[in-house]
């Protein structure tokens, strides 16, 4: 067994024991497997351990690694989108998970019209409204949302967070519990289920499953550090 799919194996039974602290069905979610940086022979490692998910922070990572994998593969954007990029990365991944603004939206709305295709994305929130993270705002998000869901070449799904790093896991769970509780209101608010919520990474993630959420995205535990 690689080193590879030893981690794959303790993440996924960790991720067994938070879902039945919390009373949760495994079923309800999934691992992102983050591959930022990671070469698609390191990636293949974890595909052959049975990780088909993977999530990476960089259009043109994506771009050079998928031709070179399996098809059967499902991607994820989760780092910040420029507009220039969106034309090249919509027919390429699942999800784009980091939507942070409207003027983002807009352009993938756009552009997906022109291409025919109905991306899944995620509004990003940025919990602790850090100057040096991307995102809406809980304000901001609450006035724009109709707005968004006009855009109708949008699917919209849910929510994401990236929260302040903290080495204490414990310390995340207010950030998940108030993505959470967001989520909820705008689902009221919306009138449209939200049923995803990606959250948490390699350090806390089993708190975000506690607190509900359906992603959580973990590459340092899996790949080892970069």
């Amino acid at each position: 067994m690689s080193d590879i799919d030893a981690n794959l194996e303790r993440i996924r039974d960790r991720m067994n024991q938070a879902c039945a602290r919390a009373g949760r069905q495994t079923e309800e979610v999934e691992l992102v497997a983050v591959s930022k940086t990671k070469p698609a022979e390191v990636i293949q490692e974890a595909v052959d351990a049975g990780q088909v998910l993977f999530g990476e922070n960089r259009v043109q990572e994506v771009m050079q690694k998928k031709p070179l994998l399996p098809s059967r593969l499902r991607w994820h954007l989760i780092g910040p989108l420029q507009s220039n990029k969106v034309r090249k990365i919509l027919p390429l991944v699942e999800m784009i998970e980091a939507v942070d603004s409207l003027d983002i939206a807009r352009d993938i709305n756009r552009i997906a019209a022109e291409l025919g295709l109905h991306p899944k994305v995620l509004l990003e929130i940025n919990v602790a409204t850090e100057s040096s993270k991307h995102g809406f705002s809980a304000t901001m998000i609450r006035q724009q949302l109709e707005e968004l869901y006009r855009l109708d070449r949008l699917y919209i799904q849910g929510l994401m967070c990236i929260p302040p790093f903290d080495p204490t896991p414990e310390h995340s769970r207010r950030y998940f519990q108030q993505l959470r509780t967001l989520r909820d209101e705008l689902e009221k608010l919306g009138g449209a289920p939200l049923p995803v919520l990606s959250m948490g990474m390699s350090h806390d993630f089993e708190v975000a499953l506690e607190e509900g959420a359906t992603l959580v995205r973990v590459g340092t535990a899996i790949f080892g550090g970069r």
